[in-house]
């Protein structure tokens, strides 16, 4: 039986680390006319600087990027804009997630659009990936997943239903990454949302009992499955792809929350209020929310499903069944799911 082994760092550090971190300018990065926009990010690097640097090779316009940890995916610079608010060192807010991006409109950090409500980029983006105020856009979707092994087992061992996964035979060789970061944290506010506190207080509870797993990130819990210390983990589609990349033994299965449907998690972006480059920092959300910037993200080796159906179309996508319950009702559960987290799991 796989022993509880929780390796991240601690959460006060994690923080800590993220709020006093140098502001680094990406030096690939550089324009002509002296324009500037300051993003904090938590999409991969690799793919983030593919888009940036096209960005900025249509533009002209200067980009500094700050990226977040692995560990403390999107949490670091969630705080770190709340430290700043009162005089923002960013312009633009990129997640990798959409969660946060809700919390920080919600709490007013993020700018209203204005007139339209929204870039001429962002129209035909549906209306669930969206802020009616222009204060956030969504694109390009990862999906929640069960990465597994197939030569050490096959889909039909896997659980179908992702509450299955509190059982003893499935949670006693099952790694997930720390719940208190990232998509992970995510995912739980997800199934509050979508089960309760009684049923999501159970499976943590059963998941702690059994012993999974609980490593630093997504792409650690993959690591677990690659090296054979785990059958198979929760991550996101994207970490599959960049193992089969590299040449791992992987395969994924889409796992359903309860109502036919899996967690689809979209990148995310706004405009920081009151940020010093306002100018530059609308027309890297204008790039960002495109279908540009989608195509991009879908021919990167994350491969981010389109939100936009017609482009979806265009390229031969594929959306997976997607559940039903709304990325705000999720957002709303984000403290809740970090204390459960925080009592149960992590104890």
């Amino acid at each position: 039986m796989i022993r509880v082994r929780v390796t991240a760092i601690p959460v006060a550090a994690i923080l800590l680390a993220s709020a006093c971190r140098k502001v680094e300018p990406s030096s690939a990065l550089r324009g002509a006319d002296g324009s500037a926009a300051v993003v904090y990010t938590s999409v991969d690097e690799t793919f983030a600087r593919q888009v940036l640097d096209e960005f900025t090779k249509r533009t002209e316009v200067r980009v500094e990027a700050i990226f977040d940890s692995e560990a403390g995916k999107t949490t670091g610079l969630v705080n770190r804009i709340r430290i700043e608010k009162d005089r923002p060192r960013a312009d633009v807010f990129w997640s990798g997630e959409l969660f946060n991006t809700l919390l920080l409109a919600r709490d007013g950090l993020l700018e209203p659009w204005g007139a339209g409500d929204g870039p001429g980029s962002a129209g035909d983006i549906p209306e669930r990936y969206r802020d009616p105020q222009g204060r956030w856009f969504a694109v390009g979707l990862r999906a929640r997943v069960l990465a597994f092994d197939p030569k050490r087992m096959s889909a039909e061992q896997l659980p179908q239903k992702l509450a299955d996964l509190a059982r003893p035979e499935f949670a006693a060789h099952f790694a997930i990454a720390n719940p208190l970061f990232g998509t992970t944290h995510g995912h739980v506010a997800a199934m509050l949302a979508s089960w309760g506190e009684s049923q999501t207080r159970d499976f943590l509870t059963a998941l702690h009992a059994h012993h999974a797993t609980i490593v630093d990130g997504n792409s650690a819990a993959v690591r677990e499955v690659i090296h054979g210390q785990a059958h198979f983990c929760l991550t996101d589609t994207d970490d599959v792809w960049e193992a089969q990349k590299d040449g791992a033994s992987l395969e994924l299965r889409y796992i359903d929350l309860g109502d036919g449907g899996t967690l689809l998690i979209p990148t995310s972006m706004g405009v920081i209020r009151g940020c010093p480059h306002r100018d530059a920092a609308r027309k890297l959300v204008e790039f960002l929310a495109s279908a540009e910037t989608e195509r991009l993200l879908f021919h990167s080796a994350s491969r981010n499903i389109p939100v936009r159906p017609a482009l979806r179309r265009e390229l031969g996508a594929e959306l997976p069944p997607e559940t039903h319950v709304p990325y705000d009702k999720i957002a709303e559960q984000m403290e809740a799911a970090a204390r459960l987290t925080r009592e149960i799991l992590l104890r």
